[in-house]
């Protein structure tokens, strides 16, 4: 590219996350940046938009090659409100995160953080979802870092097929290097607990674990990131099961 790239941000966590002002550092290193991200935390809004209320949009931040928005909406509509609206053209890029907490397995079927690379992708973009395995507020993302630069070398370089985004989730601590992976089979088994409120009604809390399905295998997200490497799983946005055709080609209807 003869300018700098331009490269769209967004999160789940809300813009004032560290995850997000830590990616921002980085990718301000490749390009121009433009943040549009939720005014506070969407987690779990997976790939949701707003249909029952307007969006507002409020610049933040203004200064040479950086333009942060605040917005009410959830990650996809900050991504087609920047892709519609708010930039003069498409970007180049479109970066999700840094999630705090993990997106490995289904639960990118969750997460608002995928949500908005996946939106970046129906859009023709290379988009790319960063999650950190580490829920805290203030969590350490210097490694992250290392690996966020990395990766979007690669992806800058070789690009990505049409119709494919990136999940990519990092371990907390050590990183020991990058794989490829597939998405882990596997599901949450939720629990709600009962609970009781000060006035005395009843409430109830989502709490629960992850239950994974083929613990042994070596070439999944959740074992990378048991064994503290990233895992770097492409995403399609063509959710048709074809190895399903053999079979139900024979069904009558």
């Amino acid at each position: 590219m003869n300018e700098r790239p331009l490269i769209l941000l967004t999160n789940d966590d809300g813009v004032y996350a560290k995850g997000l002002k830590e990616v921002t550092e980085v990718m301000r290193l490749f390009g121009d940046i433009v943040v549009v991200a939720p005014d506070s935390p969407r987690s779990g809004m997976s790939h949701a938009i707003t249909v029952d209320r307007p969006l507002r949009v409020n610049k933040l931040e203004e200064e040479e090659g950086l333009t942060i928005y605040s917005c009410t909406g959830t990650p996809v509509d900050c991504v087609k409100l920047a892709c519609n609206q708010l930039l003069e053209r498409l970007p180049d890029f479109v970066i999700s995160g840094i999630n705090h907490g993990a997106n490995s397995s289904v639960s990118i079927l969750y997460s608002g953080t995928m949500g908005g690379a996946i939106e970046g992708c129906i859009h023709g973009i290379p988009s790319i979802g960063f999650s950190l395995n580490d829920y805290d507020t203030d969590a350490d993302f210097a490694r992250s870092k290392v690996a966020v630069a990395r990766i979007f070398q690669v992806v800058a370089e070789h690009g990505l097929p049409d119709g494919v985004c990136l999940n990519v989730n990092i371990p907390k601590g050590e990183v020991k290097g990058i794989n490829f992976c597939r998405q882990t089979r596997g599901k949450w088994e939720e629990e709600f607990e009962h609970r009781t409120d000060p006035h005395g009604q009843s409430y109830y809390w989502l709490t629960g674990y992850f239950n994974n399905a083929e613990a042994e295998a070596r070439d999944t997200d959740d074992f990378a990131l048991k064994n503290s490497y990233v895992s770097v799983v492409p995403v399609t946005i063509d959710l048709t099961a074809y190895q399903a055709f053999q079979h139900m080609k024979t069904w009558k209807f």
